[in-house]
């Protein structure tokens, strides 16, 4: 039988192939970054080809770095960027234009437009989530209304249409055309009760180009890339569900926070979809084969790590991302500076896609490390937001965060987190969840793993912060984060 388990992470920024033997342990791994295209202000693409490119190098370099060969592999998993939209030519591949990236604002007229005719939440009782620029639906209907004759051939039937994971599993498998369930439930096109295409935005999409939904534990098909040919691909989870997979969040109630290019708090509510009544998302957490699916609360926050890399890219504040820690840590404090990084608007718990971002309190006293503070800190105050929201939503506390991503490697981010909370943060043994999530899926799939009870003894705490915070120091800094939120609202005139 084979030893290891694959797992292409696609993500924002990067993509990455990582295998891992039986117990989660990293036995080999290659990343590599792609392009961030900007063409306007709020509009953020990606080149699908260069990411397929990205894709077939990193898997390659893994593979022949650890002198792995094809049977070596039980199975491979894919997670993903997840509302990131593609559509590409039926019977060539090539994508019709760049992908359509989450975190692009161009249909936030559209939002306000619909918002007005119906309510923002007026898909939320099928899909889970309100009406926002950040869902896949209309990045859609722009595409087919702005990329000349794409319309006509996708009512012709010839292009297809997918998030990241359905364009990788069908260049990957020579043309399996599937989503799963996570991944389905974040178009805003997918009734999450009986998880099948049925919002009705579906009048204005052809269904025909439509993946078909699938559980996010099953074989979809072979690989025919030639480093991994013949392997089966059996997992797909949308990025942020893999994190909660990979964290072992199997029970209702048990969270997690991916500190990323944004933040994604997930708690596991069970196999009732829960409604939200403070700004929160009902998304599927999973579908292992034929099991029930499981739901989550969801609270997305769009810009975290992301707001690292540009006072790094554009303001040169740091030459690289982990030196904002040191900076950082030059000062005592934030200097009554705060950061507001509403580039793409608000998520959750606010859903307001005319906020941009701010920065609050500046004097003559500031300086370049309080600014840097106010980064790291902005992380935490808005993880706290959500965490406050779910609680509320959920009736359970959250007395343990989980927490994975590159930002946990920034220990000053990860004390104030605990002290801003006033809650315990845990750092896995085993940081790299999220491509892990998908590994487990796939390895569930084939047989490579018995169950999640075994996945459950592999996970392990590696550091601990408590929180040490005074209280009243602790709310005036957040009282001061909520007047900066405010700033930031309807900077954008509907």
């Amino acid at each position: 039988m084979a030893d290891y388990i694959g797992a292409i992470d696609q993500g924002t920024t990067s993509t990455r192939f990582m295998v891992f033997d039986r117990k989660g342990k990293v036995a080999a791994s290659a990343q590599r970054e792609h392009q961030q295209i900007f063409p306007a202000p709020g509009w953020v693409e990606h080149d699908p080809e260069e990411i397929w490119l990205r894709t077939q190098e990193v898997v390659r370099e893994a593979m022949e770095h650890a002198g792995l060969r094809p049977r070596d592999l039980a199975a491979i998993g894919i997670t993903n960027q997840r509302e990131t939209a593609v559509i590409w030519d039926r019977a060539t591949g090539r994508p019709a234009c760049n992908a359509l990236v989450w975190q692009d604002t161009r249909v936030g007229e559209s939002v306000g437009e619909m918002s007005r005719a119906g309510g923002a939440g007026r898909f939320r009782a099928s899909t889970g989530l309100p009406l926002s620029t950040y869902f896949s639906s209309l990045k859609i209907r722009w595409m087919l209304d702005h990329v000349r004759g794409l319309r006509a051939r996708a009512e012709a039937g010839e292009v297809l249409f997918g998030n990241i994971d359905s364009f990788l599993v069908w260049r990957l498998t020579g043309g399996v055309h599937v989503t799963d369930c996570t991944n389905a439930s974040r178009t805003q096109l997918m009734n999450i009760h009986t998880l099948d295409w049925g919002a009705d935005l579906l009048e204005e999409i052809p269904r025909q180009i439509l993946p078909a939904i699938r559980s996010s534990s099953e074989v979809y098909g072979e690989a025919t890339l030639d480093a991994v040919a013949g392997i089966p691909v059996a997992g797909i989870l949308g990025d942020q569900q893999a994190a909660l997979v990979g964290q072992t969040c199997f029970a209702p109630g048990e969270a997690k926070n991916t500190y990323g290019t944004g933040c994604f708090l997930l708690m596991n509510t069970g196999t009732a979809a829960m409604d939200s009544k403070f700004g929160l998302l009902t998304t599927v957490a999973f579908q292992f084969g034929g099991q029930k699916p499981h739901y989550a609360l969801e609270g997305s926050v769009a810009i975290t790590g992301a707001l690292v890399q540009w006072v790094r890219d554009n303001f040169g504040l740091i030459a690289s991302s982990p030196e904002i820690e040191a900076l950082a840590r030059t000062v005592e404090d934030n200097g009554g500076v705060y950061f507001v990084p509403a580039f793409s608007g608000l998520y959750a718990p606010y859903w307001k896609h005319n906020a941009r971002g701010v920065i609050a309190g500046l004097t003559r006293y500031s300086n370049k490390a309080h600014l840097a503070r106010a980064v790291l800190e902005a992380t935490a105050f808005q993880t706290r937001e959500v965490v406050e929201a779910m609680e509320k939503d959920a009736g359970i506390p959250v007395n343990v965060l989980r927490t994975d991503g590159g930002m946990v490697e920034n220990e000053l981010l990860m004390q104030f987190q605990a002290d801003i909370l006033d809650r315990v943060v845990v750092r896995p043994a085993v940081k790299e969840t999220t491509a892990l999530g998908a590994a487990y899926a796939a390895g569930l799939a084939v047989g490579f793993y018995s169950d999640i009870e075994e996945l459950k003894s592999y996970w392990s705490v590696d550091r601990t912060w408590h929180p040490s915070m005074d209280p009243a120091r602790r709310q005036r800094l957040y009282g001061f984060w909520k007047k900066a939120v405010e700033r930031s609202f309807d900077w954008v005139e509907e």
